[in-house]
């Protein structure tokens, strides 16, 4: 069982580490910094936290040593010319210049790449690092698909690549999803991409629209490391599943008590498990009743059970982030946090939860320090 967690929040990165008096959080960097994504490689251990300044932009920093000290490096950067898609709402919208705004995921190549880092940002470019992060290439092959200019954002301002999935037998076949840009494939390294998002339905669309694969919010998508053909996606409009390498998706309406939220688990050896922080849709997003519940399905969606133990039973308005819900390597430890600084752990698959903190800064990401 994993006993190290990383928790990226609003005002710096945490370390939770497992010990004999349980969980205790031991290590806080960048104090007062909005870390917006962190990232453990579990190939040589480095430590990647992405920070955002807003006036003063993106930065990028990494550890070999597990936090005792960081190097910034570079950061992804816009070519000279490049736009990124107009509003599609707005009429007679022009293209603007594209320039770093946000790195919305961070993941690391296969085995056979040791320096790979792949670099999802808003708006919506994907880059690419052979050097640990010391330098970024745009990923043009996608950039320039004329699909591109249709995305639009999902939440955010622009559109944004949240979830890249790197095949674990197959390097070269890798899969990112956009918000609002439905799922792209590559099975050439990035040499050439192809939609992936049949079966996704945008309800917030037209009628002639709402399949369209270019348009769809999936909020985010993870891939079975076990049984790689097996996705699971929480889309804007509920979830969805596919066992055929994203060849077909199916949506699932067994998960209770709602199919509206962010943040998705899978189990790392049963792909017909699955976890998710449901809450009321864009109305209001909170939980639903109040409640904060973490729903957990054995059977691939057609049935969920609603996990509550130890969880807020009333009088509770927290939202799970997309990347803030993630599972260690036995499948039995779950950590969640959430937008109003609570943060969880389970180390019963669900069934039970301990409270480690209530007054943490919103949170952005949670990790496990994976071996």
């Amino acid at each position: 069982m994993s006993s190290q967690v990383q928790i990226a929040t609003r005002k710096g990165l945490f370390q939770l580490e497992r010990n004999s008096d349980g969980w205790k959080i031991q290590r806080h960097d960048f104090p007062g910094e909005n870390v917006s994504m962190v990232l453990h490689d579990p190939r040589d251990h480095t430590t990647y936290a992405a920070l955002n300044h807003g006036h003063f932009g993106v930065k990028l920093h990494r550890s070999s040593d597990a936090g005792e000290s960081w190097e910034e490096c570079t950061v992804p950067v816009y070519p000279e010319g490049a736009k990124k898609a107009a509003d599609p709402f707005t009429e007679n919208a022009e293209p603007k210049p594209a320039s770093l705004s946000e790195i919305w995921s961070l993941e690391p190549g296969g085995a056979d790449q040791p320096n790979r880092l792949w670099c999802g940002t808003i708006p919506g470019g994907l880059f690419r690092s052979d050097d640990r992060g010391s330098s970024w290439q745009l990923v043009d092959s996608l950039w320039d698909l004329p699909e591109r200019l249709k995305w639009f954002g999902g939440g955010k301002d622009d559109p944004g690549i949240h979830s890249i999935c790197v095949h674990p037998e197959n390097s070269q076949n890798v899969a990112v999803a956009i918000s609002c840009g439905g799922v792209w494939v590559t099975e050439d390294d990035g040499m050439s991409w192809t939609c992936k998002a049949e079966g996704l339905r945008a309800e917030y669309m037209p009628p002639d629209l709402a399949h369209d694969p270019n348009i769809q919010d999936a909020h985010r998508m993870v891939q079975s490391p076990t049984q790689p053909d097996h996705f699971w996606i929480q889309h804007h409009n509920g979830v969805f599943k596919t066992t055929d390498g994203a060849q077909s998706w199916q949506e699932v309406t067994g998960i209770q008590p709602s199919v509206f939220g962010f943040a998705v688990a899978v189990h790392p050896q049963r792909p017909e498990t699955a976890w998710f922080a449901p809450g009321v849709k864009d109305e209001c997003r909170i939980p639903v009743d109040g409640r904060f519940v973490i729903s957990r399905t054995t059977d691939g969606g057609s049935t969920s059970e609603v996990l509550s133990n130890g969880l807020p039973g009333e009088h509770s308005y927290d939202i799970v982030y997309r990347h803030a819900l993630d599972i260690d390597e036995t499948g039995e430890c779950l950590a969640v946090g959430s937008t109003t600084g609570n943060f969880w752990i389970t180390e019963d698959g669900g069934d039970s939860w301990q409270t480690i903190s209530t007054s943490l800064p919103p949170i952005h990401c949670v990790r496990f320090v994976k071996s």
